[in-house]
């Protein structure tokens, strides 16, 4: 695959949690650690899915409203970041076709970055963990901007960073608020669900390109063949 005659390589911007690694699960046990220090049991996996897509920080702060918790925001997030640190460090799964993807787009000279809800620390473990560091240099935390997914803030930021124009830029998203912040930076998008029930979210609709089985039907081919056509398939194409 070439790049068109004439087109600088586009910039790609990668969520990280649910699109490039799998890293809810260790999300899920630090927050059901967490929580039960506090007093609150039976936290489940599908409590944790309501917030996958939003930051740690505007979900600690949903939770401790939710369950009453006395203990500060500051604390609940300090305790959730190191046990989440923890598992991380033990075992982080990179998506298989997300890597080759990363690997195709940095071999053609994408410049590529990071923007996530988690905190900056996080990410670092987490890319330095799977050996994505040395790819993905450019890092934005929502600890860093003024608002979280679904406000562009986080992707805003990241075009700065990159030094490129936010309608230049595609974003890599797996969550409806990640798709819906995409959309509202002006930047095209493309949509690997992590969640299978999410599929039908509304703020999908506006993804240029969609994966509706999520990674079970996202490959590194067809996202890189889009990106570099200018996303120009048509919608019976996508996904192939």
């Amino acid at each position: 695959m070439s790049i068109p005659t004439g087109a600088s390589p586009a910039p790609v911007i990668f969520d990280l949690d649910g699109t490039l690694v799998d890293s809810e699960p260790n999300y899920y046990e630090a927050g059901r650690r967490v929580l039960a220090r506090y007093g609150v049991t039976g936290f489940t996996w599908e409590h944790h899915t309501r917030f996958i897509g939003i930051g740690t920080r505007e979900t600690l702060a949903i939770l401790k409203r939710e369950y009453g918790i006395d203990a500060p925001l500051d604390e609940l997030l300090a305790g959730k970041n190191r046990a989440y640190l923890e598992l991380a460090r033990a075992h982080t799964e990179v998506f298989p076709q997300m890597r080759a993807f990363v690997e195709l787009l940095h071999a053609a000279g994408h410049p590529l970055a990071v923007a996530s809800g988690s905190s900056r620390s996080a990410i670092e473990t987490v890319l330095a963990a799977t050996g994505l560091d040395a790819r993905l240099t450019v890092r934005v935390s929502a600890e860093e901007v003024a608002q979280g997914k679904p406000a562009p803030d986080v992707f805003l930021e990241a075009a700065r960073r990159l030094g490129v124009e936010p309608r230049t830029c595609v974003v890599l998203e797996d969550a409806p608020p990640g798709a819906e912040a995409a959309r509202r930076a002006g930047m095209r998008c493309v949509a690997v669900p992590y969640v299978p029930e999410t599929a039908t979210d509304p703020a999908f609709g506006s993804a240029g390109l969609f994966f509706p089985g999520g990674r079970r039907d996202f490959t590194a081919d067809a996202a890189y063949r889009w990106v570099t056509q200018g996303g120009n398939e048509s919608r019976a194409d996508q996904g192939r």
